[in-house]
């Protein structure tokens, strides 16, 4: 598992970890909010509107509202990217990660204004009679130019599907599911697979039924999940109200600094926070992925750009909102900087040569840039570390788990203390068949589920966490199986989705199971696969979204004299 992830981990460092990828992200979003004179605050009003279905006309084609489609894709963005994502940001890169989380999202609303309109002007309907849309479609339909000639991108097009495919795992379904499992597991005590099993079964109960039956289930999930985890995120954030100042302040007080280090958390870099910001933020949002518009093609909408209006309101209601209070829920309980009781992952273990101190700031930094594969004076232990009825007997090691210095380190094998050797190489250990826990920082969903304890709920509020993340999670599982339908579409035809659909089900169950680190990793992957040929394609295509938009206008004023709109 250490071995797999260190080759996802290094794929991960040159695409969706790295700094050019955070930068060509953001660098498009702010492009086209330049480029397109700020749509994302004109036009949000007029979005609003839209929603409400105000323009509605009848004999539109398409096969769900555009509130259903908003639900669908909101449903496929909100998810353990706010929840776990959250929390893992603020691990890595501490308080000033959330400030990139923010700004990701105030230029990914245009991202995603654009990148769905694009895709809904060049759906098609397919040969089951439903209507398929987003960036594999413009690719292949609209009309690119280079050097005056006409190019064909088909091959584009391919390539983003087959990144669908892939990426409908890794962002929907195992992340999905393996954060609900462990959640489950930490608050009711029930086994990882099987909460993946029964999961697994409703999950095929209702993607067989396809967009109609997803978007019916998800209308009805992502309300009702938004009102359980506000309610308990609020409960949090007023019982901890003394705090929320101070929150906000580590927020954007470390953005050109870093984050310092407090409690537990030993710190990090600039670099660290912004990568680990913007990349949460993409998670969440999914701005620039190409996601949200497969689902918004399916809306009932003769006007491409008002579906691209619509579409500005996602990231605005899952990161500025949603990711913000989970922000201050963790911040203002405290519970980020503090060790808490842990089964520890073993992709997340170091053990290090010699002992070092927490309150040796020189130590912590050598710590830090060992695990990110920097320059350090630490050294990964090589040897083996004797173990005695449970507890490591050799004192002349450092044992560091999620990027914290562990404390009251047990081991045990199949539930008895284990007595015998831990063979440990380059600081990892390579033994197999133990269980090790202890004290140290946690992340993701496990440190969600914690702050929200911190409230007059008390123990009770992580009922709201499972919950809430139950129904956040297996509603973004649901969508992605129909983004990656659609993509098996595309590329084989309409009878390829159901051996779609039957390893969908299958994987979504393993990865209850399976190791987080790797999980979330592979997720990074699969995201970049899937963005940079959209980004490519839309800023491509920038003559012809702005052409777009006066052809809305000039069709609206004559559709709607009168009516107050902005300025198109």
């Amino acid at each position: 598992m250490q071995e797999l992830n260190e080759i996802l981990g290094t794929i991960d460092g040159y695409i969706g970890s790295h700094v050019w990828f955070v930068l060509f992200l953001l660098g498009t979003g702010l492009f086209f909010t330049i480029y397109l004179r700020f749509p994302q605050i004109r036009y949000f009003g007029h979005a609003l509107k839209i929603v409400r279905g105000k323009f509605d006309k009848k004999g539109t084609p398409g096969d769900t509202t555009h509130f259903q489609a908003l639900a669908t894709a909101l449903s496929g963005t909100v998810g353990t990217g706010n929840i776990a994502g959250v929390a893992l940001a603020l691990h890595i890169g501490g308080p000033a990660a959330l400030f990139w989380m923010l700004i990701t999202a105030a230029v990914g609303m245009c991202t995603k204004f654009v990148e769905v309109s694009l895709s809904h002007k060049y759906r098609e309907k397919t040969e089951d009679g439903t209507m398929a849309g987003g960036p594999m479609y413009y690719m292949k339909n609209a009309n690119f130019v280079a050097f005056g000639k006409k190019v064909n991108l088909g091959w584009m097009a391919a390539i983003f599907a087959v990144a669908t495919v892939f990426s409908s795992f890794g962002t929907g379904s195992l992340p999905q599911i393996n954060s609900i499992s462990n959640s489950v597991e930490q608050t009711f005590g029930i086994d990882l697979w099987i909460t993946g099993l029964v999961l697994a079964i409703f999950l095929g109960l209702v993607i067989v039924g396809g967009i109609k039956r997803i978007a019916a289930v998800t209308s009805r999930l992502v309300p009702a999940m938004a009102i359980i985890y506000f309610i308990g995120a609020l409960a949090v954030i007023f019982t901890n109200i003394g705090n929320i100042v101070p929150s906000f302040v580590s927020i954007f007080a470390n953005v050109f600094s870093g984050s310092s280090a407090v409690g537990g958390f030993m710190g990090a870099g600039i670099s660290l926070a912004f990568t680990k910001g913007v990349g949460r933020g993409l998670f969440s949002n999914e701005a620039g992925q190409g996601s949200a518009p497969i689902a918004h093609a399916s809306a009932k909408a003769d006007e491409p750009l008002s579906e691209g209006m619509v579409a500005i309101l996602e990231p605005f209601i899952d990161t500025i909102v949603i990711c913000t209070i989970t922000g201050l829920v963790l911040l203002s309980s405290g519970v980020w900087n503090e060790k808490h009781d842990n089964d520890f992952q073993f992709t997340d273990i170091r053990i290090l040569e010699g002992q070092m101190s927490e309150s040796n700031e020189e130590d912590r930094k050598n710590i830090i840039s060992f695990i990110e594969g920097a320059s350090s004076t630490a050294i990964g232990l090589t040897d083996s570390v004797e173990v005695q009825q449970g507890a490591i007997v050799d004192s002349n090691i450092t044992f560091i788990h999620a990027r914290s210095f562990a404390e009251n380190v047990s081991v045990s094998q199949e539930g008895n203390p284990f007595t015998g050797y831990i063979q440990v190489k380059d600081g990892k250990i390579t033994s197999t068949g133990l269980a090790i826990s202890g004290k140290s920082l946690v992340h993701s969903a496990r440190l969600t589920t914690i702050a929200f304890t911190k409230s007059w709920f008390g123990d009770s509020g992580k009922y709201i966490v499972t919950i809430g993340l139950l129904l956040f999670a297996f509603s973004t599982a649901i969508s992605w199986s129909y983004y990656g339908d659609r993509a098996m579409t595309f590329l084989f035809g309409a009878k390829s989705v159901i051996i779609y659909r039957v390893i969908y089900v299958v994987a979504f169950f393993f990865a209850s199971f399976a190791d987080t680190t790797i999980i979330w990793t592979l997720s990074g992957i699969t995201i970049a696969l899937m963005t940079i040929p959209n980004l490519v394609g839309i800023i491509w295509l920038r003559k012809d979204m702005t052409k777009t938009i006066k052809e809305y206008g000039e069709s609206f004023e004559k559709e709607h004299p009168g009516e107050k709109h902005p300025k198109f």
